[in-house]
């Protein structure tokens, strides 16, 4: 019979979960049990400081109080209903997210790989539809080490091999340049060309930031060119990287914006397209659509969310506590750090090899106490809610220091 689980330590869970969940993840083997803001704690009650956030999931942090209370609120009245119906909540966090991103119209969905499959739908359909696009011939042009979702059409056009490896064939449509060239970019747009999809940073990739001027001339050629700029800021919007987007560092506005993680609070999947309605409006009933996008809970948190951003506190906090966490990793570099790149809460941290692998060198956060994840070889993330505090954000770059400056020990 099995054992609940308040009466299995971490390593009995972890074992637990071999032969019966896939082997699609290689998690820390941390089991964790509770958390609160910044904090999570383990099934023996070891805490440990979150800095990863759950790649931008937990902007806000653990169970933030007026993120539950509204998920409370709203369990007790309604949960779904499905777009067969009308809801109470859907119209307001329509027009609150609209508002605060500067667009117009909202395609509620889950997650972001739902959102990112979304707005390639959408892309297409206005190719068609609008720019007069011949049928089954709209290609969208894409980047270079991209991440934006695991589903078998975004795998399409990913250059991650471990992520394409074994799941074709492959969706066609898809022109892949490198990320942040321009004239490459160029190049790759024609009249065929529906949309131009991009990370505004790139996170799977190890935090790449652009040069500046980069999105500027991306909103540009696409003015020109007669398409689409789809910014993808599942991961780099709604607050972390000191703006609310990352666009809004060269004051740029897409056509198409993909949102998600954050937009849910770490309580409910939450994701959206949010477009210029000459986008959007491109859809007909029954054309698209999801039986739980736009549902009550969802709307309900989501609209908490937009009301936490409305304030403008949080892209603040971003920005300024970016600056401890630049100018401390730029004080690492040459002493264990080969690296980094950041924009305000949100890094990437390149380690000497000679001192350990990405995954190494998070195991050994873990034991100091500190939660961060790996991305390809000796590259580091991280990502904290944006609520920790300055001294928590000072101690966990010593704990790095001191991780890093014990070397393989």
């Amino acid at each position: 019979m099995t054992a609940p689980a308040h009466e299995r330590t971490s390593d009995d869970l972890i074992k637990a979960e071999e032969p019966v969940l896939a082997h699609n993840y290689h998690p820390l083997p941390v089991v964790v049990a509770r958390a609160e803001g910044t904090w999570v704690e383990d099934v023996e009650g070891r805490r440990y400081l979150d800095m990863l956030a759950g790649y931008s999931a937990l902007n806000f942090g653990h169970r933030h109080p007026a993120l539950v209370e509204a998920a409370h609120r709203q369990l007790d009245r309604l949960t779904l209903t499905s777009r067969a119906f009308h809801n109470d909540r859907l119209a307001e966090f329509a027009e609150r997210l609209a508002e605060l991103t500067g667009l117009d119209m909202v395609l509620p969905m889950n997650t972001g790989a739902e959102a990112v499959e979304s707005g390639i739908k959408v892309a297409r359909k206005w190719a068609y539809d609008v720019k007069g696009v011949p049928a089954d011939r709209a290609t969208i042009v894409v980047a270079a080490e991209n991440f934006h979702g695991r589903t078998t059409t975004i795998v399409s056009f990913s250059t991650d091999e471990t992520a394409r490896a074994g799941f074709g064939p492959f969706t066609p449509g898809f022109r892949i340049v490198p990320y942040n060239d321009l004239a490459a970019l160029e190049e790759a747009v024609d009249e065929t060309t529906a949309a131009v999809l991009l990370e505004p940073i790139q996170g799977e990739a190890g935090v790449v930031i652009p040069d500046d001027g980069y999105l500027a001339g991306v909103r540009e050629l696409t003015r020109r060119k007669g398409c689409l700029f789809v910014a993808d800021e599942i991961q780099s919007g709604l607050g972390r990287t000191g703006r609310t987007l990352a666009v809004e560092h060269e004051d740029v506005v897409p056509d198409v914006l993909l949102l998600g993680k954050a937009l849910g609070g770490g309580i409910v999947p939450v994701s959206a397209v949010v477009a210029r309605r000459e986008v959007l409006g491109v859809l007909r009933p029954g054309e698209h659509g999801s039986t739980f996008g736009g549902n009550p809970l969802a709307a309900a948190v989501g609209t908490a969310v937009v009301e936490l951003l409305e304030t403008g506190e949080f892209q603040r906090r971003a920005a300024d506590l970016g600056q401890i966490l630049h100018s401390g990793l730029a004080e690492l570099v040459g002493r264990g750090v080969t690296g980094f790149r950041a924009r305000g809460l949100w890094a990437g941290v390149d380690v000497d090899p000679a001192i350990g692998t990405g995954r190494e060198i998070s195991e050994r956060l873990m034991r100091e106490g500190v939660l961060v994840k790996d991305t390809h070889g000796s590259t580091i993330r991280l990502a904290p809610p944006l609520t920790i505090t300055a001294d928590e954000l000072r101690s966990a770059l010593g704990s790095l220091e001191k991780v890093l400056g014990a070397g393989g020990r």
